[in-house]
């Protein structure tokens, strides 16, 4: 199957090293880039992604949020499957548009949640039944931007979409859906407290609750200046507890505790996972896997349960009342 990728920024070129094998071209309008990015790979380099469709069955979306639909209903018109980098859209209503295009497509539509990807996640999502029903879970994950962060395009509403909520904060809601399903409803409150984006958020405080009587919690921030993921589901015969994603977010494990019925200490197993990070290659098989008619993760239906349970914190913040998802 031969590829395009489109977007030569730090996660299309990671894309792009995933998939040379059957890489046909990269895209990029900044020639620096793409340049760049195709002479590592030995690979043609193209500066408008429409002139290379009729070349590929497939294509790697990985361009500022406000650029995709346009590009991935492009793609999903030709019958082209198409992997877009996570959010679907900068918001429900372009989420509920590509769903509707994927749906009447020859091609699949896979967004890209490489989070689940990840060895502590994915031991977790396994283990997770022999605990029994989860009753709440717990997030934190954020980083400390970069200098000029806010002149960058996640600090233009009509590139982002949404602040840091919408960009890491679709990780954590996509996990918490593969958990745990789509909540009932959802309040927020977003801050702009340290770069200069407003009307984007820096930070964003989250409550889920599910029809099941479950609570979640989460906080989202960009001025978290040691970087930082940590994930905890507590269900009725014990509870998981992933930290860390490798790199700068630290060293990578999973503890499960399994409850003692009788009172006292649990019992604890722990896997440290001190490899590289091995997300994007097993996202990249997945993908290929959906290609050929099997069964993957990031379906259209997954990014619609992210963005439904986005809209309603972005409603809950702007109104300051809970909101139905």
């Amino acid at each position: 199957m031969r590829v395009g990728v489109i977007g030569c920024g730090l996660i299309g070129s990671r894309r792009a090293r995933v998939a040379r094998d059957c890489l046909a071209w990269v895209c990029d309008p900044l020639p620096q880039a793409v340049e760049k990015l195709a002479g590592e790979l030995s690979i043609r380099a193209l500066s408008d992604w429409r002139r290379g469709l009729d070349e590929v069955e497939a294509i790697v979306v990985a361009t500022p949020n406000g650029y995709a639909l346009e590009i991935v209903t492009a793609g999903l018109e030709r019958g082209l499957h198409v992997l877009m980098e996570k959010p679907m859209g900068i918001d429900l209503k372009q989420a509920r548009q590509l769903a509707e295009l994927a749906a009447a497509s020859s091609g699949i539509l896979k967004i890209g949640f490489n989070h689940r990807y990840h060895p502590s996640l994915l031991q977790a999502h396994e283990l997770l039944p022999q605990l029994g029903p989860i009753f709440s879970m717990r997030a934190r994950y954020g980083h400390g931007g970069r200098p000029g962060y806010e002149k960058e395009w996640r600090g233009d509403p009509a590139l982002a979409g949404g602040g840091v909520l919408l960009d890491q904060g679709v990780h954590i809601v996509d996990l918490m859906g593969w958990f745990a399903g789509l909540p009932a409803t959802a309040y927020a409150q977003c801050r702009t407290a340290c770069w200069q984006i407003a009307p984007l958020e820096d930070n964003a405080f989250g409550i889920l609750t599910y029809a099941s009587g479950a609570m979640a919690s989460l906080h989202v921030g960009w001025s978290q200046w040691k970087n930082l993921f940590s994930l905890e589901v507590f269900a009725q015969l014990g509870s998981l507890h992933i930290e860390g994603l490798g790199g700068s977010y630290g060293p990578e494990s999973l503890r499960c505790y399994r409850r003692n019925l009788e009172g006292g200490v649990p019992e604890e197993q722990r896997w440290d996972y001190p490899g590289a990070d091995s997300s994007w290659e097993l996202e990249w098989g997945d993908f290929l896997r959906g290609c050929a008619g099997q069964p993957y993760w990031g379906t259209p239906q997954d990014g619609l349960v992210a963005m439904q349970t986005l809209h309603a914190l972005y409603t809950s913040a702007a109104s300051g009342q809970p909101a139905h998802v």
